[in-house]
């Protein structure tokens, strides 16, 4: 997992806000959402991850580095 620098946690923020809705392209995860799901961001935690509500009712976070989403 690469970690994010203080600027990229900002853009993140500042590109990730609470409410956006995003969709799911890649989560490294056994107990992942599927590919496609689409949620609501809560926010970016101070590691970059984007935590999010998936409309299926999971709530992992979108790891920097590792996993993938875009603004729908």
């Amino acid at each position: 997992m690469r970690e994010a620098s203080q600027r990229v946690i900002e853009a993140l923020k500042e590109r990730y806000k609470a409410g956006a809705r995003v969709e799911l392209t890649q989560m490294n995860d056994t107990q992942a959402p599927p590919i496609g799901t689409q949620g609501t961001v809560i926010g970016v935690d101070d590691i970059g991850s984007i935590m999010v509500h998936w409309d299926n009712g999971s709530t992992l976070s979108v790891v920097y580095g590792e996993d993938h989403c875009r603004l729908i």
